[in-house]
């Protein structure tokens, strides 16, 4: 085994492992060579090669998601760790634990023109946990350091300073890699190194201090009694559900809301929260009343007292609005870190589990006399008739292929899904219930969603489908350039020749200008791409085609497979927006 003989390199490693941190998506360059040996040589690390920086921190953000621990994100010097940004902004907005590790020129090379040298330190400053701006070591390269920096050296000798150097190093990284275990989310590690940058040694004798982070107790202590008495008094209340793991809420809590006669639950296709009695297409319950002669007086039927929210963030605009028009007297949010204040009424922060919350909040059962979930429940059986005869209606488009794909994915599959287009459209309809979806919805960006499906399916024994627009494939097509590709990953693309959500937003014109700026129409070879990089591909244009090709698409393979719809761009949007019209 092999280490640098740079003692900060070493010393990373050591924290690293002391943790049990063992997933290390490394990109190339020769300033983290000191990382990138001591990290690849130790067998107890899964290191992973990615080229694209923006691919690997995606790629890493797919492996955190699933495993809810923390991954390394290791790079060289200069622009290559920009490149990590929209992932970093994505893990900090939905809590994902990335560690990010820069290597860094020497302070006394920065903004002198030397090459590949930016100002790395607290450069992700907005969207970060923590930054940690280590020091260079005194002991390594030292007579550069007493030419150029002499200042470096502290104390009488080069070992007092260098012990001085390791205090403060270990400091940081011991701040650092806590903040991203107990806040979940992402650090900022930037080290720099002088050259010789390709020494080893066969053994590390370094022993860092290293400082775990010890078991956080909550200190939000409640009084329930006052939250228990309006929740059991109020005859309207509505769970909304954002964006939430599979099995984090326990059955016997969502069993006692469908039941209550006074609560409605509504929920997304990223909540991974099922049951006959819930509402999973919420603009379907929301347009139609946006449509009525009688809108006032719906959308005041369909107000809750309490809205009690909990997970990430919510796709639908319509319920947001909604709620912002027609606000609650009460909004409770539910989550151990932070509570956003969507709909401009927040009364009530619970910084601790959503499943604590239902303890207290259903210890008895209601007793409320209501119609809330009756007269709803009505409506939504309405709409979803109504939303059957449609799909029998309708031509090949957008709106038929997702009805269709999304119904034919097999029991227990994982389903990514990327956004604009594609999770909303997800949204529209039902999902088999053992089927776990995830989305990048902390930012909602159409960057990244490739390489954050593969990451997540490194460690996923059932298969993974990315389903998946064509722009945001195209966009992250670097995301397949890689050697970890599962024969059992699949990839299906809807392609409707360009941002097709732009057709349905206001404002759309039949002009080049539009075409050009907005929609960014596109005729590229998808199959081009399945070639280059070894993924079975086959393409379909009409009904009959899809139905031919879904019957072998998920069987086993040896590589992994692309399907590609082509769907009728000036069509799509026309079909998606009477549909409301006639549901309504």
């Amino acid at each position: 085994m092999k280490y640098s003989n740079i003692p900060s390199a070493q010393s990373l490693v050591h924290h690293c492992k002391a943790r049990g941190i063992k997933n290390i998506i490394i990109s190339p360059g020769s300033r983290n060579a000191p990382l990138t040996i001591s990290f690849s040589e130790d067998p107890y690390f899964n290191c992973y090669s990615i080229v694209d920086e923006r691919c690997a921190a995606f790629f890493a953000l797919g492996i955190s998601q699933q495993l809810t621990q923390p991954t390394v994100i290791l790079c060289t010097s200069g622009s290559a760790m920009l490149n990590y940004y929209p992932a970093i902004a994505e893990a900090f907005y939905s809590d994902f634990p990335i560690i990010v590790i820069s290597a860094d020129r020497p302070s006394y090379k920065v903004d002198i023109g030397d090459g590949q040298t930016i100002r790395q330190e607290n450069v992700f400053e907005k969207h970060i946990g923590f930054s940690a701006n280590l020091k260079q070591d005194v002991c390594h390269a030292t007579q550069k350091i007493i030419k150029y920096d002499p200042e470096q050296l502290t104390e009488e000798s080069i070992d007092l300073s260098q012990i001085q150097v390791q205090r403060y190093n270990d400091k940081l990284i011991n701040k650092a890699l806590n903040i991203a275990f107990g806040d979940n989310t992402p650090v900022h590690i930037n080290i720099p190194f002088e050259e010789p940058l390709y020494e080893t040694v066969e053994e590390s004798a370094l022993l860092p201090e290293i400082n775990l982070l010890k078991d956080q107790v909550q200190n939000d202590i409640l009084e329930w009694q006052e939250y228990v008495h309006h929740w059991h008094n109020a005859s309207r209340k509505m769970v909304l559900v954002g964006v939430n793991p599979p099995n984090a809420i326990e059955q016997k809590y969502l069993e006692i809301l469908a039941k209550d006669p006074t609560v409605l639950v509504m929920t997304e296709c990223t909540s991974n929260l099922f049951h006959p009695n819930f509402f999973p297409n919420i603009d379907s319950i929301i347009a139609p009343i946006e449509k009525s002669a009688i809108k006032d007086e719906l959308f005041k039927m369909l107000r809750p007292e309490i809205v009690l929210t909990f997970g990430g963030l919510i796709v639908s605009k319509k319920i947001k609005a909604f709620l912002r028009d027609y606000t609650p007297l009460m909004h409770w949010h539910v989550n151990p870190k932070k509570a956003y204040n969507t709909f401009f009424c927040l009364t009530k922060h619970f910084k601790t589990s959503p499943n604590e919350v239902f303890k207290n909040l259903l210890a008895q059962p209601s007793t409320q006399d209501s119609d809330y979930y009756d007269y709803w429940a009505k409506r939504k059986e309405h709409y979803k008739l109504r939303r059957e005869q449609y799909l029998l209606e309708i031509p090949f488009s957008d709106m038929w292929v997702y009805h269709k794909t999304l119904k034919s994915i097999p029991s227990n599959y994982q389903l990514q899904l990327s956004n604009s287009s594609t999770v909303r459209y997800a949204q529209l309809f039902d999902l088999e219930p053992s089927i776990r979806v995830f989305c990048n919805r902390g930012t909602s960006g159409i960057d990244g969603s490739t390489s954050t499906a593969i990451g997540a399916s490194i460690y996923e024994s059932s298969p993974t489908l990315l389903l998946t627009g064509d722009l945001s494939f195209l966009y992250d097509s670097n995301g397949l350039w890689n050697n970890y590709i599962k024969p059992n990953f699949r990839i299906m693309v809807i392609n409707n020749g360009g941002g097709g959500i732009f057709r349905i937003l206001p404002g759309k014109e039949e002009t080049a200008n539009f075409n050009t700026f907005f929609e960014t129409t596109q005729d590229l070879k998808i199959q081009s791409l399945a070639e280059m990089y070894s993924f079975e591909f086959e393409s379909v244009t009409n009904k009959n085609d899809l139905n031919k090709a879904l019957d072998s698409f998920y069987q086993e393979s040896e590589k992994p497979k692309i399907l590609e719809i082509k769907t009728p761009r000036l069509l799509n949007d026309n079909i998606l927006l009477s549909y409301f019209d006639f549901i309504s």
